[in-house]
């Protein structure tokens, strides 16, 4: 969807996508635009906003006029169920404001929040907010969008007026309600009242429920699919002179993927184990070799959030051993196109890593959103128990990542046919890359056998044989693939087999025992909010699963 431009008295309103850069800018307004509502996620905060813009873009816009942004509309899918009008929350539609239930393959626009500068009220900035919300459903064949009107002038109606006696009156003509009346001169209807919908004595807590049903709207028909391109490294490991050698080849990949208009670039696991190869660093005994390894972490993160931001695409950047409280860990970096990244610790550790490095394994499981989809990381040996994949399956990741560092052919097809597995099992993408060559001047390193791939469900959807794509063996390359993420959804629900709906959870029961909240500060930045990054099950999070 292109920007829009509205001619007003005061000058030309521009409608655009919000960015990232406008977060701190969309946090004052909503002070300005919310005085009395600090509370229950009303007044969107940094960290809520900046999961709108990470989980949903296309459904963040702003209204600027001269540069100053004076308006903006939040917004969000859901699955509209069998009851698309039933009784909920502004907490329960939002998940506490961060937009974490989301659903990309969702039929209705959940309009959480419009909102103009006081000064701009009344000029038709609202309106021109809402028409984006019209046309991003009729864009993407949507079957609805909703809305909850807070009734604005609630509270200044006689106590034995009901609210549903209120909205009558509005809808009737008889009173003039600052929010439910534009909602209603936009082309909602009313679909009931929402008690208790947000703490707000002005309305008394409760909100009109407001539909607009898209006229265009084509039953069954999917408008634009979603799709991910993803590059994996078959990385050759060599000897360097210093990290500028590292840094090269690195960013040799990087842009390569760049190139072809990738999202993700995959590294393989341990990919930086060649920086000891440099002069002084040779030969030295493995658990000396880690620990100076682990001290090179601060350079490191600067170069590749440096490339994740120049090239604007997302950088599973292999692993790379840290410590952390006295700790080493064997940890994945993955960088967002805006330089930030999140830390995912390598869970099952192989004997030869404890033994010839004395690593420990971590303790925590994500599931990551991006603007593009939902991923998970298992670092090479994490592929082999099924248990870990189906976790995160189940918090909804769409893509699983696989770093792995294997010596022999054997190793390998360990790797290989664990993730083929996990792929068809949980009906997920499973993106894999390997280290190739030989590294003799390296302790435990001296042989690598890799061969990267890209699995999928085995089903029609998808490629033959259930190999996305791959790679020839022990030659350094970049495999890049295209992955159609609504070919799960539409596999999951009506695929030959369905293995996510055909569990027998009453034979079967699984139990997990990972830590909710990062245990280690693993993150590079402390987040906003304790769950900025991770998917919680509606189980721990106390939202119910029906509450939209």
């Amino acid at each position: 969807m292109l920007p829009h431009q509205l001619e007003l008295p005061r000058g030309t309103v521009t409608i655009r996508e919000a960015a990232f850069e406008d977060i701190d800018v969309l946090t004052e307004l909503n002070r300005r635009c919310y005085p009395s509502e600090q509370e229950g996620g009303v007044v969107w905060n940094r960290g809520q906003l900046h999961e709108h813009l990470r989980r949903y873009p296309e459904g963040q816009w702003v209204a600027e006029v001269g540069g100053r942004v004076v308006g903006a509309i939040s917004s969000l899918v859901h699955k509209s169920g069998a009851d698309p009008y039933r009784a909920h929350t502004f907490a329960g539609a939002t998940d506490g404001g961060y937009f974490h239930n989301h659903d990309p393959e969702g039929d209705t626009l959940y309009c959480a929040d419009v909102y103009v500068d006081p000064d701009w009220r009344g000029m038709g900035i609202a309106r021109a907010l809402f028409q984006v919300g019209r046309e991003l459903c009729r864009a993407r064949n949507l079957r609805r969008m909703l809305a909850a009107s807070r009734l604005f002038d609630y509270a200044s109606a006689d106590l034995s007026l009901s609210p549903e006696g209120y909205v009558r009156m509005v809808e009737e003509g008889l009173r003039r309600d600052e929010v439910l009346s534009l909602h209603l001169q936009e082309g909602f209807v009313v679909r009931g009242v929402l008690r208790n919908y947000v703490r707000d004595p002005r309305s008394r807590n409760c909100a009109a429920l407001m539909e607009w049903l898209n006229p265009d709207y084509r039953p069954g028909e999917v408008t634009s699919e979603r799709k991910v391109r993803v590059a994996c490294v078959q990385y050759q490991v060599r000897g360097l002179a210093g990290f500028q050698d590292f840094a090269a080849q690195v960013e040799y990949f990087v842009d390569a993927a760049a190139g072809y208009r990738s999202d993700f670039v995959l590294f393989p696991e341990f990919f930086t184990m060649q920086l000891l190869s440099q002069q002084g660093l040779r030969r030295l005994p493995s658990r000396d070799a880690i620990l100076r390894l682990s001290e090179m972490e601060a350079p490191f993160v600067e170069l590749v959030s440096r490339l994740a931001r120049e090239y604007g695409l997302h950088v599973v950047a292999g692993s790379h051993p840290i410590q952390r409280q006295g700790r080493l860990y064997n940890t994945c970096f993955l960088f967002f196109p805006d330089g930030r990244h999140v830390l995912q610790p390598k869970l099952h550790i192989t004997p030869a890593e404890k033994r010839d490095w004395g690593i420990t394994g971590g303790h925590e499981l994500r599931v990551i959103s991006t603007a593009k989809a939902r991923v998970g990381i298992l670092v090479c040996y994490d592929s082999e128990f099924p248990e870990a994949a189906r976790h995160l399956a189940d918090l909804g990741a769409e893509v699983l990542f696989v770093p792995y560092c294997t010596d022999t052919r054997a190793g390998y097809l360990r790797v290989r046919y664990c993730c083929q597995a996990r792929a068809i099992e949980n009906q997920i993408y499973v993106a894999t890359a390997g280290i190739i060559g030989n590294l003799p001047s390296v302790e435990a390193m001296d042989i690598n056998y890799g061969r990267a791939a890209v699995y999928a469900p085995s089903d029609f959807e998808f490629a033959r044989d259930g190999i996305q794509a791959q790679a020839d063996s022990n030659v350094e390359m970049l495999l890049v693939t295209d992955l159609d993420i609504g070919n799960l959804y539409r596999s999951r629900a009506a695929g030959s087999v369905t293995p996510r709906l055909d569990r027998r959870t009453d034979l079967f029961e699984y139990r997990c025992k990972l830590a909710e909240e990062p245990e280690l500060g693993l993150d590079a930045e402390a987040p906003m909010d304790p769950m900025e990054y991770v998917e919680v099950p509606a189980a721990v999070s106390g939202r119910d699963p029906s509450d939209p």
